[in-house]
């Protein structure tokens, strides 16, 4: 090992030393300083030694040098060395100043070698004996906030999400783009500023793409925070209707469930135990009733290398969005398509259906007459072994288009174009008005039907479940060979059952007239 190479690791131990008391918020221990100083008497000695090496190489070749220049001027790749050994201290300098949160404007002027300034630092360390200020390798709530600053000062710049309350220091950060961001990242990593500045944004974007795929990493991690707190608040404000008049759900994996929940059926009447009787023993009774299963269902999405140059910040705040959008709708027109389509569920007949007593013969547009007509049928249903249940009618579903007469039905106090000014015995009745275009979009222009639903403590009729209860979309970094770019997966579980046709009935509707 030469004498370089000595130095090299005699130095990089003293940085151990430092980096573990640095990174565990103390100062240096008794134990820690006597090796630092005992390093650094072996570090002074080695340089003696490689100065008189260096001394007696430059006297061999300085008649060789002297040729080669003329009256003390330096050839070109001599003033190429200098420049880079300056830039060299200069960035060290700036990145061990950094690591101490100390202006390293003093050390750089003044042309202090890098040994002088670290020698600086131990000494200040060694004075004041408190922790080791870090801004590199922060650890704990203070890393965890800085990416949580960045991810929220991220969204903020995109504008295509709602921000109520951001953090504190999003404001901050909020100016930086995609390559400050990244510099920033790899700085507090240990990196030099000055030569991450330097970098274009396409070297940039080589660093980043080399710590996607690093758990640790600051910049992949605060896109990810920036895409969930994207997707979370765009999927919460998606427009949809199907939760105005299903239940929700949670199964813990994707086979399927017998519906336990609901398999108990009647069990008969309370019977009188008289004075010193004996209470009857009874067994509840079962019948097949409905199964419950969900499915996966996914995109994939990436941030381009262009757009990472370009400083496209929408493929953050806004693309991942829209997917998560998407997936709404989607469970929105699922459950639609099982009113609309009327197939076969557990009992192997028709969801509306004669046997089921939830299906009105002749179609209309919803009426005073229709409506009380539906309700009256809905309060005479009976479970599935005869016995009378108790339903409370809650919410009318219908296609755009038949909001404001149903206003009148439902808020007029006498019934409209009575010569008698009879009383309308609907007036604030407690139905909910759902009105959904997807219905229109389903009937085309063929007739429209429109639903009542009952109340979800009265009786469940469709109901949405998700694997183990997660509603929003889950977002997963995702690594695709040959594809250049940020790759996510964006997927969500869930499945939707017919439960029960009672506290649903139907009326085919008539065909919708259009503006």
């Amino acid at each position: 090992m030469t004498n370089r190479q000595r130095l090299l690791a005699l130095t990089r131990r003293q940085q151990e030393i430092v980096d573990s008391a640095r990174n565990a918020g103390r100062s240096l221990a008794d134990t820690e300083q006597a090796e630092f100083d005992s390093l650094q008497r072996e570090i002074d000695s080695l340089k003696q030694e490689i100065e008189s090496e260096e001394r007696q190489a430059s006297s061999g070749s300085a008649a060789t040098d002297g040729e080669a220049t003329a009256a003390g001027e330096l050839t070109a790749e001599q003033r190429r060395a200098i420049i880079e050994e300056e830039r060299s201290r200069i960035s060290e300098i700036e990145t061990m100043c950094r690591d101490f949160d100390i202006d390293p404007q003093s050390y750089v002027s003044t042309g202090a070698t890098l040994e002088d300034v670290r020698a600086a630092i131990i000494e200040q360390l060694r004075n004041d004996r408190s922790p080791i200020p870090s801004r590199v390798q922060v650890t704990g709530s203070g890393e965890d906030e800085f990416r949580r600053d960045a991810a929220d000062a991220l969204i903020l710049r995109g504008g295509n999400v709602r921000m109520d309350n951001p953090s504190s220091g999003a404001r901050q950060l909020q100016g930086m783009s995609l390559r400050d961001l990244a510099i920033e990242c790899l700085s507090r990593e240990g990196r030099s500023t000055g030569e991450l500045i330097r970098m274009s944004a396409d070297e940039i974007y080589s660093e980043m793409c080399r710590q996607f795929y690093n758990p640790t990493a600051a910049f992949p991690a605060i896109l990810d925070q920036t895409i969930r707190k994207s997707i979370v608040e765009l999927y919460n404000h998606v427009p949809t209707t199907f939760q105005a008049f299903t239940t929700k759900g949670s199964l813990k994996d994707f086979k399927t469930t017998a519906d336990h929940e609901y398999v108990i059926g009647g069990v008969g009447d309370f019977l009188m135990v008289p004075e010193n009787g004996e209470i009857k023993a009874d067994m509840p009774r079962t019948e097949l009733l409905p199964t419950r299963k969900i499915d996966t269902y996914g995109k994939q999405f990436s941030m381009t290398r262009q757009a990472f140059i370009n400083d496209d910040i929408g493929f953050l705040t806004e693309v991942p969005g829209l997917y998560a959008t998407a997936a709404k709708k989607t469970i929105d027109k699922q459950v639609y398509k099982i009113l609309f389509s009327n197939g076969k569920i557990f009992d192997n007949k028709a969801l509306f259906h004669n046997d089921h007593k939830n299906l009105i013969a002749t179609g209309t547009k919803p009426t005073q007459a229709s409506i009380q007509a539906m309700i009256l049928k809905m309060q005479q249903q009976t479970d599935q072994f005869g016995e009378p249940i108790y339903i409370t009618p809650r919410t009318i579903v219908v296609p755009v288009g038949y909001e404001f007469d149903l206003a009148v039905i439902l808020r007029s106090t006498q019934i409209t174009g009575s010569a008698n000014n009879d009383i309308n015995p609907l007036y604030n009745y407690p139905l909910q008005i759902v009105q959904s275009p997807v219905l229109n979009a389903l009937a085309g222009s063929n007739a429209c039907p429109w639903f009542m639903f009952a109340d979800h403590a009265s009786v469940r009729g469709i109901q949405v479940d998700y694997l183990n209860g997660q509603e929003t979309p889950t977002v997963r970094r995702m690594e695709t060979p040959g594809q250049l770019g940020f790759i996510w997966d964006i997927y969500l579980d869930w499945g939707i059952s017919v439960r029960d046709f009672r506290g649903i009935i139907k009326n085919p509707g008539v065909t919708m007239e259009t503006v």
